[in-house]
């Protein structure tokens, strides 16, 4: 098994939507064994700057997978998944969505470099609806996790950035676990062969077109708690 264990923040690594003890026990036990937490989020470039400087993590892969960073001589590097013609039809996109009528932009909009984000928690149905149109009508692709509406231009998925991360650290996906919670996790759990639901995953499952191999159960195993309980049950 590669000593790499990929995984979802937002509903997978937090606890009630907080970062909790159980997150720092989880990061003990994987260095305790040799493992390498490797986030793969929806945040922002900004939020993996915060998570590589703070934590003892080498690799975040953020926006969805529009942004590899990395620690590289205690420098932070990062890597778009896309070109600068791409992030600037983006930013154009992004301009018009923010000054529609009802529409929240997250509140880390400002450090997004490949993808932006809505707070449709906060808006109207008929206002998500509008963005949705809009944004398909001018080829701009999006997903919901379970905080924000996601969206971008160009190819990007989590799934294609992991698999750029792993060719060029020689990575064996097919050994290594993913967790996940929600609907922007799909192309990892497309791809994954071990992948893992945690348990707050179950109201989302009709709606996916592509499930986690294992979907963990019971209120002790939602969030953190079930990544902490799978890895320290499987792995040492």
């Amino acid at each position: 098994m590669s000593k790499v264990i990929f995984s979802d923040f937002d509903g997978t690594l937090t606890d009630n939507g907080h970062m909790s003890a159980v997150f720092f026990e989880l990061l003990s036990y994987l260095q305790k064994h040799d493992y390498e937490l490797v986030i793969v989020s929806g945040r922002s470039v900004s939020w993996g700057h915060f998570l590589l400087t703070h934590l003892p993590l080498k690799t975040c892969i953020m926006e969805g997978g529009g942004t590899i960073s990395s620690v590289v001589n205690n420098n932070i590097i990062d890597h778009p998944q896309v070109d600068d013609i791409t992030i600037k039809h983006l930013e154009t996109v992004s301009n018009a969505v923010s000054k529609m009528d009802g529409v929240v932009m997250s509140t880390d909009s400002f450090g997004r470099l490949t993808d932006r984000a809505v707070e449709f928690k906060l808006m109207e149905e008929a206002t998500i609806k509008h963005v949705e149109k809009f944004l398909t009508s001018h080829q701009i692709k999006f997903s919901y996790s379970n905080v924000h509406l996601n969206f971008w231009a160009g190819e990007i998925s989590k799934f294609k950035a992991v698999e750029a991360y792993a060719n060029d650290n020689n990575i064996d996906l097919s050994q290594c676990y993913y967790f996940g919670d929600a609907l922007n996790d799909q192309s990892m759990f497309k791809h994954f062969k071990n992948s893992v639901g945690v348990s707050n995953i179950k109201p989302f499952l009709d709606q996916m077109d592509h499930k986690p191999s294992i979907i963990l159960e019971g209120d002790e195993n939602r969030e953190i708690h079930g990544v902490l309980n799978f890895v320290t049950k499987k792995l040492q």
